[in-house]
């Protein structure tokens, strides 16, 4: 239902964004907040699934921001989108979320990227997660959750630093590329609970260049050639 512009965002859309697009939910949301929208596809393709939400997204690189709000824009959702251009930890507001999403960079303290641009959009700090769940445990409304994509080690520090805040996994994905592999990435949900989260396999390839049903059918409402 919509088209996305990627030019001037050097993270491009890719599998890790529309998964936690197509897969993150919660219980009937009025407000979601999606930080580092990078090209806005991710806000979009929550704005298409929850027809009542308000979808507001936090960018903190410029020219990245300023091509989400073109793509909100021009899209049909224009009207409950919002970008702002500011990092999460310096992101202020009164409201609350009812879901939040990221997939945030990852890469931390590792070598960094040439790119300017890029390297914003995949590397961080080891604090980066510290202000990241802060800010998180902070907007959220009491029920809220929230959903990330990362990859395993990363995912797994991410979820020790929630519990500081009382936030505990519900969902836990494990994301293949096939069932010959061993998982890359963790799609993970946090919210105020104590029940012991639902553990899943994800499965991307039935074999070479061929996609499984399961992956065809989540994204089919947001892809023309499936």
């Amino acid at each position: 239902q919509f088209d996305v512009d990627q030019q001037g965002c050097a993270m491009k859309i890719n599998t890790d964004g529309v998964l936690l697009a197509a897969m993150a939910t919660a219980d009937d949301p009025r407000y979601i907040l999606d930080i580092g929208t990078g090209t806005g596809v991710i806000a979009l393709m929550l704005a298409q699934r929850f027809k009542h939400a308000k979808v507001e997204a936090v960018e903190i690189e410029e020219t990245a921001a300023c091509t989400a709000q073109r793509n909100f824009t021009n899209s049909t959702f224009a009207t409950r989108l919002m970008v702002h251009h500011v990092a999460i930890e310096d992101f202020y507001t009164a409201k609350k979320f009812d879901l939040i999403v990221s997939n945030p960079p990852f890469f931390v303290n590792d070598l960094k990227n040439t790119n300017p641009e890029k390297g914003i959009a995949r590397h961080t700090d080891a604090m980066f997660f510290d202000h990241l769940m802060a800010k998180v445990a902070d907007l959220l409304t009491e029920k809220g959750e929230f959903w990330f994509i990362l990859p395993i080690k990363q995912a797994e520090l991410l979820i020790a630093k929630a519990k500081v805040f009382n936030l505990n996994p519900s969902h836990w994905i494990a994301l293949h590329s096939d069932e010959s592999k061993a998982p890359f990435r963790y799609l993970v949900s946090l919210k105020n609970t104590t029940t012991a989260p639902l553990k899943q396999n994800f499965y991307i390839y039935q074999q070479e260049k061929i996609y499984t049903n399961a992956y065809t059918t989540l994204l089919k409402d947001f892809f023309l050639n499936y």
